[in-house]
């Protein structure tokens, strides 16, 4: 009987996730996306499995990937949407592993993609210009468009590679889209893709621009973007772009030759809404809803409150400096910087959990790297 609720309630938290991650896809196609991506970041075999991950264990990868695809394709029906199937870095890769296993690893993702028909792929998430053109090289076999995104900065790959010479391999190696996503803020992000662009331009090859930036600004990041920050992950609420900086950064983007434009970590639904609102004059139209609350706040010209009616403009908005309210916070962090990347001890994946005294070596490493006095 034990064994029988305990499944009851594993059914019933899965039929819950897969409603909430319905429920997300609507908010992001209503908000105006005209693209829904399958939520399938590091759901590859090997992340799955990396620490003993239940999904891998009892699940797996395929199940994954394909209610992924389905709830994506079922939510895309609902509205003008493409769905896209993606990839990401691998374990496996970090791990030292060759060309032939890291290809795998893409493949068996890559076979579910074709099997729902999704619409293009994407090869996102990418530190190493090696494992990114592995991964376009591979979901190029499917016959269908790629995008191909690597999170970076404008210093390049982790190894040293200029973004110029990213994007260049990356057409090579069969991508039509290419840019980045994750990592940094908007602004550093446009820096990185119109390095690409110019990188592409010399070469003489042709290719479509993205950006995916975070919705948190990380002005301080080293090469490593906001992971080295101490605040990551559980504390970067005080960073979120405004819908106004998310507006400003569109028209940028656009104004860049960038037209795949959206957003990665911390952007909300309310963040893709300004890029749509922002865009309309090209696209043609405002997402659904648009026109209740007006263009650049020009609906609180109907507020209560004689001073909240006088910022019923852009150009409040625009230029306004938003406080933090914590009056002791720094303005800026000093990144971790540890300088690991593929090769590195504490990069060697495993299945089982941290030991106790692995995280003691890690405590000790941070204390020194961070020159903290306990």
């Amino acid at each position: 009987m034990g064994t029988l609720q305990l499944r009851k309630e594993r059914l019933q938290t899965g039929i819950g996730a897969q409603s909430a991650i319905r429920q997300l896809h609507r908010e992001f196609l209503r908000a105006g996306s005209n693209v829904l991506q399958t939520f399938t970041f590091y759901a590859s075999e090997d992340k799955l499995e990396n620490r003993g991950n239940y999904v891998a264990e009892k699940i797996s990868s395929q199940t994954v990937n394909e209610a992924a695809c389905d709830i994506a394709k079922e939510v895309a029906k609902g509205g003008d949407a493409l769905v896209a199937g993606g990839v990401s870095q691998t374990p496996t890769y970090l791990s030292g592993r060759d060309e032939a296993e890291v290809k795998a690893i893409f493949r068996r993702q890559l076979d579910v993609f074709v099997k729902k028909n999704v619409d293009f792929l994407i090869a996102e998430y990418f530190e190493h210009i090696e494992e990114a053109a592995w991964a376009v090289e591979t979901l190029k076999e499917s016959g269908k468009p790629v995008a191909a995104t690597m999170c970076i900065g404008p210093e390049g790959d982790l190894h040293g590679v200029p973004p110029g010479e990213c994007a260049v391999q990356l057409v090579k190696a069969g991508a039509s889209i290419v840019g980045v996503n994750c990592h940094f803020d908007p602004e550093t992000c446009l820096r990185t893709v119109k390095l690409m662009k110019e990188g592409l331009e010399a070469a003489k090859l042709k290719a479509h621009l993205m950006s995916q930036p975070l919705a948190f600004h990380t002005p301080d990041c080293g090469k490593q973007g906001f992971i080295d920050l101490p605040e990551f992950p559980f504390a970067l609420e005080p960073r979120i772009v405004t819908r106004w900086d998310v507006q400003k950064y569109a028209r940028e983007a656009y104004n860049l030759g960038i037209r795949y434009i959206g957003g990665c970590c911390g952007f909300e639904p309310y963040h893709i809404r300004a890029i749509a609102e922002e865009l309309a004059p090209e696209r043609g139209f405002l997402p659904l809803a648009s026109e209740k609350h007006g263009s650049w706040g020009s609906d609180l010209s109907m507020h209560t409150k004689p001073w909240v009616r006088a910022r019923a403009r852009k150009e409040y908005w625009e230029n306004l400096l938003p406080a933090s309210g914590r009056p002791y916070c720094p303005s800026m962090s000093k990144p971790d910087n540890w300088g690991v990347t593929k090769g590195a001890a504490e990069l060697m994946q495993q299945k089982e959990a941290t030991t106790e005294q692995q995280l003691k070596e890690l405590f000790k490493k941070q204390k020194f790297k961070s020159n903290i006095v306990a």
